[in-house]
């Protein structure tokens, strides 16, 4: 395939999915599905969204991360709560060691948000789509959802972006 088949609306698709500035939906609440990592930033995004009306339900999933040995899920939680984020909207996953595990063993929150009206935003590095494939994989009722790829606020699979 070359650039020449690759149709205009195609390529704003492509360049719309991959937008790493393009902002999270503005005005939909969504539970917030937060991907372990060693960086803050989904935490910010999360706290941000909850105080905007937002984020009614947070998901922090996420074990020891293997280069600091800090149980993501907990790092993120505490953080959450010191930016006035309250306990009762957190949900807290910290067994998880990949991708795959975030999912699995975060999938009775996923479920509670979904059977609660509400979609799912996942938080997480732009770089790291994986983390879509496995929520359409394993909750496949969960399709379209958002995604919020540190600052791309996108659509899931068959949706488009914002």
């Amino acid at each position: 395939m070359s650039a020449a088949d690759i149709g205009a609306e195609q390529v704003r698709d492509i360049v719309g999915f991959v937008d790493v500035e393009a902002p999270p939906p503005p005005d939909e609440p969504t539970a917030h599905f937060l991907f372990g990592t060693n960086q803050t930033q989904p935490v910010e995004i999360a706290a941000r969204r909850y105080h905007e009306g937002l984020a009614p339900l947070i998901i922090a999933s996420g074990g020891i991360n293997r280069h600091t040995g800090i149980v993501e899920a907990h790092m993120f939680r505490e953080l959450l709560i010191g930016r006035g984020v309250p306990d009762s909207v957190i949900r807290c996953e910290d067994q998880a060691a990949n991708t795959w595990q975030n999912v699995e063993f975060s999938h009775c929150y996923v479920q509670e948000a979904l059977e609660s009206g509400l979609k799912v935003t996942a938080v997480s590095k732009w770089f790291h789509r994986r983390t879509l494939h496995c929520l359409a994989t394993a909750v496949p009722d969960i399709v379209p959802f958002l995604c919020d790829l540190l600052g791309a606020g996108l659509r899931g699979p068959g949706g488009h972006s914002h």
